[in-house]
């Protein structure tokens, strides 16, 4: 009877926690690629960011790295079904984990490229003796040409905007360019502070990125995008500059401004961008 009883105590755990395992399935949606042009794929899904790669002559360049090992291995073996080409580089668009922390499922060797300043937050965040084996090798400060065969990959740094190390990786004869976190078009945009982040170099930042000849932007999170929805988040980041700044010379604080934009508070450990704005405006 003992032993009836205790396996049933057991089937009753494994049911008990049968709902929390597939719960955590559908959180992470399937890996899901997508040809943008002949030779450059959006990466959705999975765990982390959305990525990209691009299939050249003899080599892969990926940008970003997703989020863990195992989506980070999943999107190996889908380049793998396209091209046996090896990946050759892997360019991290910012240090957001979702972007970066699955560099550890990528081969060691392989050369990692990001902004010297990306670089800097990740020797701070990276603790992992695995992840601290991908740190960057390679960094640059403003801009730096990428040639792959025939083709030139541009890495361009504008202003401190999401972080003070985004970079733009721009396919210029394909048109194409990837952003990492420099927009939302679901949502206000997110300035990292700890990272010195700014919004008014996130604004001269998207200005620059429209002066590029380029019509298709990927980026983290959302559908791809275009020249018009880019404009219209520089449009609606101004506004709120400038209506903060009047409220700030009207002598309102910071509760009284978060008030006017309908701002109450929240779990995010984000601040909102109002907060942002202000806390930037005083300090000018």
């Amino acid at each position: 009877m003992k032993k009836y009883r205790r396996l049933f105590i057991i089937l009753f755990a494994a049911a008990s926690l049968f709902p929390l395992y597939t719960q955590a399935q559908r959180e992470t949606p399937p890996l899901e690629i997508t040809k943008v042009t002949e030779s450059i794929y959006e990466v959705t899904g999975g765990s982390g960011a959305n990525t990209g790669f691009f299939i050249g002559e003899n080599q892969v360049v990926v940008i970003d790295a997703k989020m863990t090992r195992e989506s980070a291995v999943q999107m190996i073996g889908e380049i793998k079904k396209l091209t046996p080409n090896p990946v050759k580089y892997v360019i991290l668009t910012h240090s957001d984990g979702d972007h970066v922390n699955g560099l550890s499922g990528f081969p060691k060797g392989i050369d990692i490229i990001a902004h010297s300043n990306t670089l800097q937050h990740m020797d701070k965040a990276f603790e992992d003796q695995e992840l601290r084996e991908h740190l960057p090798n390679i960094t640059f400060s403003n801009e730096l040409d990428l040639y792959i065969g025939e083709e030139n990959i541009r890495l361009i740094y504008f202003y401190p905007a999401h972080t003070d190390g985004d970079i733009v990786v721009f396919f210029p004869e394909q048109k194409v360019a990837f952003l990492g976190d420099l927009i939302f078009l679901d949502r206000d945009p997110l300035i990292h502070k700890h990272k010195n982040g700014n919004s008014f170099g996130l604004v001269k930042t998207l200005k620059g990125i429209l002066e590029l000849e380029a019509d298709t932007f990927i980026h983290g999170h959302g559908e791809i995008a275009h020249k018009k929805e880019i404009q219209s988040l520089v449009d609606s980041l101004e506004k709120k500059q400038e209506r903060i700044k009047n409220l700030i010379q009207q002598g309102k604080s910071l509760e009284e401004v978060k008030k006017e934009f309908g701002i109450e508070e929240s779990q995010s450990r984000w601040p909102s961008i109002v907060e942002i704005i202000y806390e930037e405006i005083k300090k000018l």
